[in-house]
């Protein structure tokens, strides 16, 4: 279980993330990634967090077919990876 905490992994090597949940999810309550930005915090790693009303657990890149809607934590991704250079 200790093995499987994210936040009780963090160090300072950890990599910086981009952290993103949704309120509605009941499957994984949104403290969990509320808990693991704080230990990025404490462990000094950047972080960007999100924290988004609507979205079920387990959300993807689009809505149901015909996917035509994307979830904003796409975009936001994109330009977090862009900002640090990941992307061009």
């Amino acid at each position: 279980m200790e093995l499987l905490s994210n936040e009780k992994q963090v160090t300072p090597e950890t990599p910086p993330c981009f952290v993103w949940h949704t309120w509605e999810d009941r499957a994984v309550p949104v403290e969990n990634s509320l808990q693991f930005a704080a230990a990025l915090r404490r462990a000094g790693v950047p972080f960007d967090l999100h924290v988004y009303e609507r979205g079920q657990h387990g959300i993807g890149l689009a809505s149901k077919p015909p996917f035509e809607r994307t979830h904003p934590w796409a975009s936001d991704c994109r330009f977090w990876l862009q900002a640090r250079g990941f992307l061009k």
